[in-house]
């Protein structure tokens, strides 16, 4: 008896119609890449010929096996920068690679490379480790009984200090999301609170001209209030770490247009540095200056920015290229001043001084490229990029140039387009972005090393007030007028995650480990999280 063979397969019918045929897998160019370090330009090496259809994971295990220097595997983010006749104006001026040169270079909207092309693909290591984006608001705490006015994360993110209408500050105790203490005692206002990098003391300002000082385990005033200026304090700062880790001393700055320098240790103002002819709306304590003492970087109405050497309070410069006041001031090295001994792994230094010596060690690791360098925002739409004292750095040439630089004390750029007044500026933890938030409802991002434009971040409909990055400078959060918290994409430039919930106006917002916590109007904190 012949075989018999099976009946042939049923063919499969969608809908009455036959099953399409599997597409052929597209063939993928072949493209020829140059991988060279943002930080300094050299390749990093020689050319290599790759499928363009290789993806951003495979770029990075290429150039940690390529890149000899380091032994441990560095995570790498890739850009291509476009050369500004493509872009149009206001259009962002680099390409990142969030999946392959493929998808978005070849395919990129401006049709600006060719498979012919060589592509120039810009290297920037990145943290090591993740934090994770704000998806949920995990606590809605009230007490304050009016708008708060300002927000503050502790060095080691325990606590968070706020500072409302109502007279007082208040801590919150961030592992619990629970209120911790309530700090009363001034007679306004508490318009600033800055934490003393080791977390000992907590400063506040207030409208009726005075500075306290508290004590965050207790909740109890550090003695009386250090009485001096005559109107409302705008601003503080305390001295960094590396430069004096037993007793840092604290800088206000008032309306009243003279900044104070206070001794914490015997209460008293050391000297006031007086000279602003109009109210003085920032102080910033940096890390730098002539021989690594310290400086007083102050921003006022009178449309200067003074310089001064912190020990003595010496007039060093006076930077006049604003056209109206200047409000707003960042240094790059901002986030390691203000944390000083504390990083990601969350280890506590023994003594005064092993944390003098680890802050210096992350001081020096961020200055080590550029030098200190410093953004200016101002009413007059511009801000400026300043590089004032030469980089430490070991290479004579860059200390030439910087020293150069530095004998003209002209800015480095001038960073223009936004089209209203400019209300807050602030670097990237690791001092490769800038960030500006202005009237006009939108966000600039700038290259945190030159200056130069990268992109705009548009979705607000409210002047945005605040901006504040994350550790890992992966993400940057803004907040606005428009009653929202908004998480942008630094691979897309366009918006991540929009955090809604507060029913007016959010004036503050800060980010620690990975909660970011906002208040405002509605008289509010709130807790975000993952």
């Amino acid at each position: 008896m012949a075989t018999l063979l099976p009946p042939p397969k049923r063919q499969k019918v969608y809908h009455g119609i036959p099953e399409p045929e599997p597409e052929p897998l597209k063939p993928s160019l072949n493209v020829v890449v140059q991988f060279v370090s943002e930080d300094d330009g050299q390749p990093l090496a020689p050319a290599v010929n790759l499928p363009a259809n290789i993806s951003r994971e495979g770029l990075e295990v290429l150039v940690n096996k390529l890149n000899t220097k380091d032994e441990d595997p560095v995570p790498f983010s890739f850009h291509i920068a476009l050369s500004p006749q493509e872009g149009t104006q206001g259009a962002p001026t680099r390409i990142a690679i969030s999946k392959s040169i493929e998808e978005d270079v070849l395919s990129h909207p401006s049709h600006a490379f060719t498979p012919e092309d060589v592509f120039v693909v810009r290297c920037s290591p990145q943290a090591v480790f993740k934090v994770r984006p704000a998806t949920r608001c995990s606590s809605t705490l009230s007490g304050h009984t009016s708008p708060i006015l300002c927000a503050s994360f502790s060095p080691t993110g325990n606590l968070l200090a706020t500072g409302s209408g109502d007279c007082n500050a208040r801590l919150w105790d961030l592992f619990t999301e629970t209120p911790s203490h309530v700090l009363s005692g001034h007679k306004g206002w508490v318009l600033c609170v800055e934490w003393e990098a080791m977390e000992r003391k907590l400063a506040t300002g207030g409208h009726d001209g005075h500075v306290r000082l508290w004590d965050p385990k207790t909740g109890k005033p550090v003695g009386d209030a250090l009485k001096g200026h005559s109107k409302w304090v705008t601003s503080l700062s305390w001295e960094p770490i590396h430069i004096n880790s037993s007793a840092p001393r604290l800088a206000s700055s008032s309306k009243d247009g003279t900044v104070r320098v206070w001794s914490t240790l015997t209460r008293r103002c050391e000297y006031t540095l007086g000279g602003h002819t109009a109210s003085v709306n920032v102080v910033r304590w940096g890390g730098g200056g002539l021989d690594g003492n310290g400086v007083l970087y102050t921003a006022s109405s009178d449309r200067t920015i003074r310089v001064w050497d912190a020990n003595g309070g010496r007039p060093l410069h006076t930077l006049k290229d604003h056209a109206h006041w200047v409000t707003t001031l960042a240094l790059n090295t901002d986030f390691v001043l203000r944390t000083g001994p504390y990083d990601h792994t969350g280890k506590k230094p023994a003594s005064d001084s092993e944390a003098q010596k680890v802050a210096l060690a992350r001081y020096s690791h961020i200055v080590s490229s550029n030098g200190e360098t410093l953004i200016s925002g101002s009413d007059d739409h511009t801000l400026f990029f300043w590089s004032l004292f030469p980089s430490r750095s070991t290479t004579a040439a860059a200390s030439e140039a910087a020293a150069e630089r530095g004998g003209k004390l002209k800015p480095l750029a001038r960073l223009t387009g936004h089209q209203r007044q400019v209300s807050h500026v602030a670097f990237s933890p690791d001092a490769r972005w800038a960030a500006s938030a202005a009237w006009d409802n939108s966000v600039r991002l700038w290259d945190g090393r030159t200056g130069k434009f990268v992109a705009t971040l548009r979705g607000h409909i409210g002047a945005v007030y605040r901006l504040t990055w994350s550790a890992d400078s992966r993400l940057l959060v803004s907040a606005s007028k428009d009653s929202t918290v908004k998480i942008w994409d630094l691979k897309t430039y366009k918006l991540k995650t929009d955090l809604p919930g507060h029913t007016d106006e959010v004036y503050c917002v800060d980010f620690v480990a990975d909660k970011i916590v906002s208040g405002g109007r509605d008289r509010t904190v709130k807790i975000w999280k993952n």
